[in-house]
């Protein structure tokens, strides 16, 4: 065994229950921890995870070094770089799984060149409670329907053997091994509209774990129902954390199950595990997903070009209430909450027809918790085209949503200051307010808020004649 070790970090920001990281602290000397950042991956595509990357990488940074390993980030292509790394090296490299068709198939690639190189590595379980290769139906095909794949991946989980305690052990002293390396703050996006987050996040291992008992402690009793209204504190926030890797889903789910009155919504918020792991499982199965409609009939579905109404809906100016509060959360703190997500998704593909191919893409470049398989998934899943979909003539209605579930406007009112002064009958549909009380209030609908950008019931009709010509077709 080689004196040094390399823990390849990508997407596994944590101490606790990081495999790769503890297994190269049990069995080498001397650890170094290398990130690479391949700008491809995010520049003009994930602006809004640039910010997040950096934090992340300046607070493993600094906890690594109380275990006297040094982190190390270069910018680059992975390929060129561990193409250099050669025998006389004397190291061993070690990483995490990430569950993403590109990224597996890249991994192979890199395994070619260790191999051809005669470079020892290690890979292991990734942030996953199960390997998608091991929940298949009786004959071996893989699930299309989420209810019985979560209940076969549910009995998987439970029937594996408890998770090893992954310690990691500290070191007698920090070496480096690469030149040329970069500081965090080189990946920071060129714009400053990131400067907002840090109002809204702290991101460290550290601040995910009070995320997460703040979960068990103050809502997961009352999260079945507190998860659906967007004034409420009900969601659990740590959707950021699981997709960098700053806590692993095991860890959390080992929490959850030491609650011991398990209600509604403990189940509610497992399931949404589970709906992670059924969409890491659908993108690798069909990898098509990635690519476009799953179901194959809405290739041919009209959608409508307009960049009018492409733009009125990423800067929040539709004229629904409860759609612009959603897009300017977005935009002001990289996240958004999950209700609103199926509303503003809904109102992109059904009342402005607009492919939901734009949203996926807006929500990747927005969103601090963007997950691949998780956005796409969603998006399908709202636009009707994808595996267990919601169906198209299913059409939120903007309106009726806010009424029930903002239905004193506390949330519209956050987010949209100009509609501060309009009383709660009016909150969710300004436009119906007569004049002499628009004028009252100083808020003239088409002036100081936009007038909707298409009629309800007239975007419905529309969209609903759509789908009917995939079925002529």
């Amino acid at each position: 065994m080689t004196k040094n070790a390399i823990a390849w970090i990508r997407e596994d920001f944590r101490v606790d229950h990081n495999p790769a990281l503890s297994y190269a602290t049990q069995n080498h000397e001397n650890v170094i921890a290398l990130y690479i950042y391949n700008k491809t991956d995010f520049d003009n595509k994930r602006e809004a995870q640039k910010w997040w990357l950096f934090k992340s990488l300046e607070t493993f940074k600094s906890e690594l070094s109380k275990y006297k390993i040094n982190l190390q980030i270069l910018a680059g292509d992975e390929l060129d770089i561990f193409s250099k790394i050669k025998k006389k090296d004397e190291v061993t490299i070690y990483w995490n799984k990430i569950y993403e068709p590109d990224v597996i198939a890249k991994g192979k690639k890199i395994r070619d060149v260790f191999l051809k190189n005669e470079i020892q590595f290690k890979y292991f379980k990734g942030n996953i409670l199960n390997e998608f290769q091991e929940v298949t139906k009786n004959d071996g095909t893989p699930f299309k329907v989420f209810t019985p794949f979560w209940r076969n991946a549910e009995q998987k989980y439970l029937g594996l053997p408890p998770s090893k305690n992954y310690i990691v052990k500290k070191k007698t002293k920090m070496i480096s091994f690469f030149k040329n390396c970069v500081e965090p703050k080189s990946i920071l996006p060129k714009k400053n509209w990131y400067k907002k987050f840090e109002n809204y996040w702290k991101v460290s291992e550290n601040d995910s774990k009070k995320v997460l008992n703040n979960l068990i402690n103050d809502k997961i009793k009352e999260y079945g129902t507190a998860r659906d209204y967007p004034s409420v504190e009900g969601t659990s926030k740590l959707s950021p954390y699981i997709k960098h890797g700053q806590i692993h889903v095991s860890t959390i789910w080992k929490k959850c199950n030491e609650i011991k009155s398990k209600g509604i919504g403990y189940r509610k918020y497992i399931n949404e595990l589970g709906w992670r792991e059924f969409s890491h499982s659908l993108i690798n199965y069909f990898p098509e997903f990635l690519k476009g409609n799953y179901r194959k009939e809405f290739d041919k579905f009209p959608w409508v070009k307009n960049e009018k109404f492409l733009k009125a809906w990423k800067s929040g100016m539709t004229g629904y209430p409860i759609v612009d509060a959603g897009m300017r959360e977005l935009y002001e703190t990289g996240w958004m909450h999950n209700r609103i997500r199926m509303v503003v998704g809904s109102f992109l593909v059904k009342h402005l027809r607009i492919n939901w191919t734009e949203g996926e893409k807006h929500f990747r470049n927005c969103l601090l918790d963007f997950n691949k398989a998780n956005n796409v998934a969603q998006w399908q899943w709202v636009a009707g085209c994808g595996a267990d979909a919601a169906p198209y003539f299913r059409i939120f209605n903007p309106i009726l949503q806010g009424e029930k579930f903002d239905k004193e406007g506390k949330y519209v009112k956050k987010w949209i200051p100009e509609l501060s002064k309009v009383p709660q009958k009016f909150i969710h549909k300004p436009w119906e307010m007569e004049m002499k009380y628009q004028q009252a209030i100083n808020t003239i609908v088409g002036k100081d808020y936009p007038s909707p950008i298409v009629i309800h019931e007239e975007a419905r009709a529309s969209a609903l004649k759509a789908f009917q010509s995939l079925k002529k077709n």
